[in-house]
């Protein structure tokens, strides 16, 4: 079992590896993309490239993509799940293209972002779920960690962008919740494409609704190295390692591994970027990926006292 969490974490800490860089690449694109237009391309790539994915590993199956035996579940799960991604990749999107030059962008939306991992269980409450005392405590690091990363000169070092990623945390949060309450129905791979398609199709209509005037088709050319990792590599790689790697890691070692995601974000925007963070914020930083940590506590300890 040992060897086996040992590859699964490696399989899974590649996928946060790439997830992580797709903050840079996110950030690079804000310069030239608007947020709308580059998350319905990001979409629909990554629903084509997942779909490309699932018909070559279910090559055999002559069964219909969607059944029509729980044909409505289907699509209300399609519905329910993409609307929550849309709100939730959008609100992330604006908050990165928001973010005055030199501010450490990648890092910040990293760590807030992850916040979700913390978010869940507490949201979990409202569905009368209790609470482990590890998760009160992740949240007190949490609120810690995110004053000296955000309020590193008092309330003035709060952007509207930090606001609009934590907007994006919570909305990602009550996406988990929709993707564990549907996912059974469907299957991840085509819970996966069907949210990325209907993204898609949400962000889209708003583009031509709020930046159809903005749109250049030389700065989505200059944009599309960017537009094709997160499309291919972030949503089609990483998912795809995400599905093989948990097949060999146990639930908690596969949380604690994909966490690390906050983490290359931060690395990737030093490196590729530049960006560099004051000490003040990089102790934030750890404090929440910390809490990040803390909030898995209970998780492990299950698992520990099953084996």
């Amino acid at each position: 079992m040992k060897h086996n969490n040992l590859k699964g974490s490696l399989i899974l800490i590649s996928a946060a590896l790439l997830w992580g860089l797709a903050f840079v690449a996110q950030s690079g694109a804000a310069q030239l993309v608007p947020p709308f237009t580059f998350n319905a391309l990001r979409s629909f790539i990554g629903a084509a490239a997942l779909y490309i994915f699932y018909k070559i590993v279910n090559r055999k199956e002559k069964a219909a993509f969607i059944p029509k035996e729980g044909k409505k579940q289907y699509l209300i799960a399609a519905v329910v799940c993409g609307i929550c991604l849309a709100v939730s990749i959008n609100f992330q999107q604006f908050g990165i293209s928001f973010y005055p030059k030199g501010v450490a962008s990648e890092a910040r939306a990293g760590f807030i972002t992850a916040l979700y991992v913390i978010l869940v269980p507490v949201f979990s409450v409202f569905f009368r779920k209790k609470v482990s005392p590890a998760v009160w405590l992740a949240v007190v690091i949490a609120i810690v960690g995110i004053y000296m990363l955000c309020f590193s000169g008092g309330v003035s070092g709060i952007y509207l962008a930090d606001v609009l990623v934590f907007l994006c945390a919570i909305s990602f949060s009550l996406h988990i919740m929709a993707v564990d309450r549907y996912v059974g129905v469907t299957g991840g791979i085509k819970l996966s494409i069907m949210q990325f398609t209907v993204a898609g199709v949400i962000s889209l209509v708003l583009a031509v609704v709020f930046e159809l005037n903005s749109i250049e088709l030389s700065d989505i050319l200059s944009a599309a190295p960017q537009i094709l990792y997160l499309g291919i590599m972030s949503s089609g790689v990483a998912y795809t390692l995400q599905i093989v790697g948990q097949k060999y890691a146990e639930p908690a070692v596969a949380s604690l591994s994909m966490s690390l995601e906050s983490v290359f974000a931060a690395l990737g925007g030093w490196l590729i970027s530049g960006n560099s963070l004051s000490g003040r914020e990089l102790f934030g930083c750890c404090l929440v990926f910390a809490a990040i940590i803390v909030a898995q506590l209970p998780a492990i300890g299950k698992k520990e006292c099953h084996s």
